[in-house]
């Protein structure tokens, strides 16, 4: 397996002789590729953990799982899978060896936190999927590049 940041993107790539993620209850094909990616991160020196998002406190689905680097750990960031309602990772992962998965950096900055949690308290809650997968394929690849 093979994990590289570009931009905001945690892409993560299958390589030969590597498992495949299967399971849809409570997440657990996922779950279970996401900490294959825990490991993976570890290896390359990151001090990260796997852990459901909304204990965190994350207003989300109480299955969503997220990695993120320990508390006040620098340089910071969390990756998770933009798309957990439409699918999830380890479908990408398995059909096409590869699967972007969203970042954000510097999370502890306790500015940077501040400034998010009064536009959050500000800003009215914007509700939508995307279904069409051109689309989504379209956006991941912009992530990607990064325009």
């Amino acid at each position: 397996m093979k994990v590289e940041f570009k931009n905001t993107t945690c892409i993560v790539t299958r390589e030969k002789g590597d498992p495949k993620f299967y399971g849809i209850v409570n997440g657990s094909g996922e779950s279970k590729l996401l900490h294959h990616v825990k490991l993976k991160l570890l290896e390359q020196g990151h001090k990260v953990i796997k852990k459901r998002m909304h204990k965190d406190g994350h207003m989300v689905d109480d299955m969503q799982q997220y990695i993120r680097t320990e508390k006040n750990y620098r340089p910071s960031f969390h990756i998770w899978n933009h798309l957990w309602y439409i699918r999830g990772a380890e479908v990408d992962y398995n059909n096409y060896s590869q699967v972007v998965l969203f970042m954000e950096t510097d999370i502890w900055n306790e500015e940077l936190i501040k400034v998010n949690k009064t536009r959050r308290d500000k800003l009215p809650l914007l509700v939508g999927t995307l279904t069409d997968q051109d689309a989504l394929r379209r956006l991941e690849q912009r992530l990607i590049d990064g325009k």
